[in-house]
């Protein structure tokens, strides 16, 4: 065990980030959980673990918050998730290796509510388009650069 775990809030999260994922934990060994409100097809590893939460809203993120340990981290796409988990003093990065803090998670905050006024008010913000290779290789380099940080701690 390496002293941290890696949970996946897996409801969002996209094919690409989860193979990767995998691989990490397979050469590595550390504990991965991934939780979400849906059955996942995962491979059948000691240390790869499927949480289904109950189907009923911020069911996961609330798995999620109440089991995290200090030196984990977190992927999710969930501003508010992710705001919850910062202030547990969890290292926490999107699917597009966008690592959130304390310095920044008020902006992500702010946009997000933002976004969301609009949309209940009947106007469409403009969107981030879909995920693709980019997306895909900057949360690679940025979640690679975390567990290194991890990892350098319990040699």
């Amino acid at each position: 065990m390496q002293g941290f775990s890696v949970w996946i809030d897996a409801d969002s999260c996209p094919v690409p980030v989860r193979n990767l994922v995998l691989k990490f934990a397979k050469r590595l060994q550390f504990p991965l959980y991934f939780v979400a409100n849906r059955q996942l097809s995962l491979p059948d590893w000691e240390n790869v673990h499927m949480i289904q939460a109950e189907a009923t809203a911020d069911a996961a993120d609330n798995y999620i918050v109440a089991n995290v340990e200090p030196d984990d981290i977190a992927v999710t796409r969930d501003i508010p998730l992710a705001a919850r988990l910062i202030a547990k003093k969890i290292t926490v990065l999107n699917d597009r290796g966008t690592i959130f803090t304390p310095e920044n998670i008020s902006e992500y905050i702010s946009i997000r509510n933002f976004n969301y006024s609009l949309v209940t008010a009947g106007i469409q913000p403009e969107r981030n388009g879909s995920y693709n290779q980019k997306n895909s290789n900057n949360f690679a380099n940025s979640f690679d650069k975390e567990i290194q940080k991890k990892l350098k701690r319990y040699r």
